[in-house]
């Protein structure tokens, strides 16, 4: 409503007024707490930069339980919700642990793949023995999954491949020296 009448300031304060039909008071009492904010708003503010000084001293990690945890450390009196709704319109948020119950599960039905190699991961040469494995890797987008085969003779990666998924179609699928 200010911005409007900021912008067109040859139209008039009371006839805008009166076409949105708006209180003339409501408009006043606006323009006051634009040039003296109340108290709260002020406090309000010099929250938002303990907050954002704690949060950026984080690294960025830290979410609201834990700025308002370091805030209340220090001293300062400040609720749990407030700390809440003060970085969400600052726009900080933390980064949430995973929380993981373990990746794979094994169907009991299912069989159990041949040990083709007798728990043996050594050779005598190269490509006789291939080996892979599969690396999560965790970054600030989520998790990275990395599915790399090596040679068991030289431990050289002979093929490697990612994903943000960790299913069958990560893992690499090398020509010649397969095993099975």
């Amino acid at each position: 409503m200010t911005a409007l009448l900021d912008e067109h300031p040859h139209l008039g304060v009371e006839p805008v007024l009166r076409e949105l039909n708006i209180p003339s008071a409501t408009y006043y009492r606006w323009r006051q707490a634009e040039r003296k904010p109340c108290e709260r708003r002020r406090r309000d503010a010099e929250l938002t930069s303990m907050i954002r000084q704690v949060h950026d001293e984080s690294g960025g990690i830290y979410g609201s339980p834990r700025v308002h945890a370091v805030l209340k450390r220090e001293g300062t009196r400040v609720g749990r919700k407030r700390v809440e709704r003060l970085m969400r319109q600052a726009g900080l948020a933390g980064i949430s642990p995973r929380r993981s119950k373990g990746f794979t599960r094994r169907d009991p039905d299912a069989d159990l793949a041949p040990d083709l190699v007798r728990r043996e991961f050594t050779a005598s040469g190269p490509n006789r023995l291939w080996v892979t494995d599969l690396t999560m890797i965790a970054t600030l987008e989520g998790p990275l999954w990395l599915s790399a085969i090596r040679d068991a003779f030289s431990r050289r990666v002979v093929a490697w491949e990612t994903s943000a998924r960790a299913d069958a179609d990560l893992v690499p699928r090398p020509g010649p020296g397969r095993v099975g």
